[in-house]
């Protein structure tokens, strides 16, 4: 059975996340074709997918997306569109270790987009920066970050 909270979550007694990532190619409004078959989760060689409330999801913790399309291949549903393209992307928190005075640059060194790059400052460790445009959400920086300040935001809808 599974539920909304995690290992993790549940030993650092933090609720389960509101906004739950789909992986590439997957719209809310396509996820309703989902039957929570697993397919997909088998199919996931990273081992990622989830199913969660009889839907697919991401778990970052787990590991990172490499976009490899396993997932929309073993599903025999319309849940998969193109493209394959994340509707989230990363976004750091004020728990992060160099925003708290302690340098870190663990996001940065597992970003393989280079989405974060670290800001110099007077004073103190360097801060991250993240590149919207550039990160792809896939995820890579999530796991290794100590302080578990790298959480997946829904992307904004673009405006005509």
């Amino acid at each position: 059975m599974v539920t909304g909270v995690s290992r993790r979550g549940f030993l650092t007694a933090r609720p389960a996340p509101a906004f739950r990532p789909l992986p590439p190619g997957i719209t809310t409004t396509s996820l309703a074709a989902c039957t929570g078959c697993g397919d997909c989760v088998t199919a996931c060689p990273q081992q990622i997918l989830l199913i969660a409330e009889d839907r697919v999801a991401i778990d970052f913790a787990r590991g990172e997306c490499t976009f490899c399309d396993a997932c929309a291949g073993a599903c025999a549903e319309a849940v998969f569109t193109l493209p394959a393209a994340m509707g989230h992307r990363a976004a750091i928190s004020d728990g992060c270790l160099a925003r708290r005075g302690t340098t870190c640059m663990s996001c940065r060194d597992a970003c393989p987009e280079d989405a974060i790059r670290f800001i110099p400052r007077m004073g103190g460790p360097f801060l991250p920066d993240l590149s919207a445009a550039a990160c792809t959400g896939c995820g890579a920086c999530i796991a290794p970050c100590p302080a578990e300040a790298i959480a997946m935001r829904q992307k904004e809808p673009a405006h005509a």
